[in-house]
């Protein structure tokens, strides 16, 4: 048996049968002129995702599928339509849990061990006002030695000042 060949690939390979010429929605409602205004009629010659789709699936001949292009391209561009249909599909859900290791619950681990001392630390570009104060801090005798009176402040300065050289 020799396969025949038909024109417009009007054979379904799939069955084997003839396939039947899907008829365009504007043969149907015997529309000449496709205006772009006219949004309903458009959204049949469109995909889910908003692209247009193809002469073999939506039954257009050659001037009816460029007059429907022409005419989807200017309602998009007149913002009638969208270029881009966003399409949301939701997730399915996970066929094991145990695939995935369990969660931590409760607040994060806390250090065992304390923050390095950084009182050791030597900054150089300290001032000569912020050592006073830091030196001041780290003996608290001259805190107490200090009662207001001015040879007493005098005093206590003198051995600030040598408490730096040495």
């Amino acid at each position: 048996m020799a396969r025949r060949e038909f024109k417009n690939s009007q054979f379904d390979d799939k069955n084997g049968r003839m396939r039947r010429k899907k008829v365009s929605p504007l043969t149907i409602g015997k529309i000449e002129y496709v205006d772009y205004k006219d949004t309903n009629l458009l959204n049949k010659f469109l995909s889910e995702r908003s692209k247009i789709k193809a002469r073999h699936n939506s039954g257009n001949d050659a001037q009816q599928q460029r007059a429907v292009a022409r005419a989807i391209k200017n309602a998009r561009e007149m913002a009638l339509m969208p270029y881009k249909a966003e399409v949301t599909t939701q997730r399915r859900e996970r066929r094991n849990e145990s695939d995935r290791p369990d969660r931590a619950s409760g607040p994060p681990p806390q250090p065992t061990a304390p923050p390095p001392n950084n009182e050791d630390v030597n900054n150089e570009d300290t001032n000569d006002e912020s050592s006073e104060i830091s030196s001041i801090e780290m003996n608290p005798e001259i805190i107490d030695s200090f009662d207001g009176t001015q040879d007493n402040q005098n005093e206590v300065l003198n051995n600030i000042d040598e408490g730096e050289e040495s």
